[in-house]
């Protein structure tokens, strides 16, 4: 196997983890073996538990992995599943030597940083590559060059290099400023980055260099001479409308055949025609506009709003605006603001999601955002709380439960319409505290005349339709109440998707004489987007915004 180590430079969030996965496109594209695997700095087990304020939407995977959002970059360009052998924390690898050692598995050793946890890092390198029969590992280093947190990975890529000269590369991604009162890129940042990889034993092979422009022949010049990498090596990777651009942007400089050279490869130029065709079609001219809202709560930092709190959503949302030919405008709703003013703050949108949230903050704006779309017959989508706060304001407004809620806001409710249900490891799995949730892909049966299979039934690749079976990725810890289900059936409430076993709810909607498009899902369809194949839901969902207009 051959190893790419990709590493950072200067600031955070410079674009490594798009980096890596267009690299690992290229190669893919050339006819390799690519297998992906992410080192993150925290101590965390995964990013399951951390705010999506702090580190944006978790990525979930098939297999239940809570990952960093670099994993569904990973999914999106390559079209592959991820799971717990792309994904590795600090926090992984220290629990693991520690737990080794409790139980006697390093034979009475003195078990120390160097060798034990970089051998630790190294395995789960090697692990994942002949799992993966891979030609070629990519492996993305957390953080940035100098962080005390991720100095035991940059030593396990340089102990690494070593052991398999010639076998190993490294690339690193960094930024070059260009401040607004000099009006020229400055290099320095860079060159100091790359002294303090020197400093811990590795020389990058190439150095993609993040800008707003494409770099210049003085700036590779001054890259070469400081940084000891050969011009030709030094690859722009200049600011884009659209990140998908960027495998484009780096093909037009060779970089795959450099790499496959420079790693003994026989050199082969990666066929893009698909990929190409998708970016162009990004940029056609659209005869549509659609406003969209989003009422949830995890949008700020400071005085800063955030994309990445609901990074799958709107990537998913941006593969079905760019099937169905339409510009997407999204409008941040904030929950709190709802509950504070009214729904008189959402507008007028030609379609509302309320998407996947935690804990009673903003949930009566949640339940009348719901109530406000499904009065107004505005198309309206429930992801996971969505679904079950759709279905709280339905029980209220319709059924005269006044006081049905979730118990995840209200424990003593005495209509608890979504509620927690005893563990079954046959169902869940624990979390922490005895927290039991359902993580990863769970099957679900549709019901035959229902909106949601007409949906399904568009696309082959998500829907069995034999068996009306789909499968979505599900990230929750309360479910619907079946006690509730004939209640809510008999004033309307279409149950239009179940789990095999009939024991769960996964899908409910509003027949289509009341609402044109009102559907809530227990599972996450955002996550199983990619560019080249939007996931119908979110293609259905756009198409009953635009019949709106």
């Amino acid at each position: 196997m051959k190893y790419i180590f990709i590493s950072g430079g200067v600031i955070s969030g410079i674009g490594k983890g798009i980096t890596a996965a267009s690299i690992g496109l290229l190669l893919k594209q050339a006819g390799y073996r690519i297998a992906p695997i992410k080192f993150e700095n925290y101590l965390n087990m995964d990013s399951g538990t951390i705010n999506p304020i702090e580190h944006g939407d978790p990525f979930l995977c098939a297999d239940g992995t809570e990952a960093d959002m670099d994993i569904g970059t990973y999914e999106k360009f390559l079209d592959e599943e991820m799971g717990s052998d792309n994904f590795v924390t600090m926090g992984q690898i220290y629990k693991t030597v520690i737990d080794r050692e409790r139980n006697f598995g390093y034979k009475g050793e003195d078990v120390e940083a160097i060798p034990h946890l970089t051998d630790e890092i190294i395995a789960r390198m090697n692990t994942l590559g002949k799992k993966k029969s891979a030609d070629i590992i990519i492996v993305e280093l957390g953080g940035t060059a100098g962080e005390y947190q991720n100095v035991f990975y940059y030593e396990a890529a340089r102990q690494l290099a070593l052991k398999c000269i010639g076998d190993v590369l490294h690339v690193h991604v960094s930024y070059v400023p260009t401040p607004k009162h000099l009006g020229e890129p400055k290099t320095k940042p860079t060159q100091l980055s790359v002294k303090t990889l020197n400093s811990m034993g590795i020389q990058p092979d190439f150095i993609v260099a993040r800008s707003e422009k494409y770099i210049d022949k003085r700036r590779r010049d001054r890259f070469a001479l400081f940084c000891n990498v050969q011009p030709d090596n030094i690859i722009s990777n200049p600011d884009v409308r659209n990140p998908y651009e960027v495998p484009l942007i780096l093909d037009e400089q060779k970089l795959a055949e450099k790499i496959q050279k420079k790693l003994g490869f026989s050199v082969k130029k990666p066929n893009l025609t698909s990929w190409r065709t998708f970016v162009e079609s990004i940029y056609k001219t659209k005869n549509k506009n659609i406003e969209i809202a989003i009422v949830g709560k995890y949008f700020g930092t400071g005085d800063y709003e955030l994309r990445d709190s609901y990074a799958a959503l709107l990537d998913a949302l941006d593969h079905a605006s760019w099937k169905v030919g339409a510009n997407l405008k999204i409008n941040w709703i904030n929950a709190e603001n709802v509950e504070k003013n009214g729904t008189s703050v959402i507008g007028k949108p030609d379609g509302l999601i309320v998407p996947i949230g935690w804990g009673a903050r903003g949930v009566e704006g949640k339940i009348s955002s719901a109530g406000f779309a499904r009065i107004r017959k505005i198309p309206y989508l429930g992801l996971c709380y969505g679904m079950q706060l759709g279905c709280v304001e339905f029980a209220r407004a319709e059924a005269n439960l006044k006081d049905a809620n979730t118990t995840e806001a209200d424990s003593k409710t005495k209509n608890p319409i979504i509620h927690s249900i005893p563990f079954d490891p046959k169902y869940q799995r624990i979390k922490g505290d005895g927290t039991s949730m359902r993580l990863g892909t769970y099957d679900c049966i549709l019901k035959k005349d229902s909106l949601v299979y007409q949906i399904y039934d568009k696309s082959n690749s998500f829907l069995n339709k034999p068996k009306r079976l789909i499968s979505e990725r599900h990230r929750h810890r309360f479910e619907f109440n079946n006690k509730y289900r004939k209640v809510l059936e008999d004033k309307g409430l279409i149950i239009s998707g179940t789990s095999p076993d009939n024991f769960f709810v996964e899908m409910i909607e509003l027949p289509k004489e009341k609402h044109p498009f009102y559907i809530g899902t227990q599972g996450h369809p955002e996550y199983k987007s990619r560019p080249l194949n939007p996931h119908p839901m979110f293609v259905a969902f756009l198409e009953a915004c635009k019949n709106s207009l």
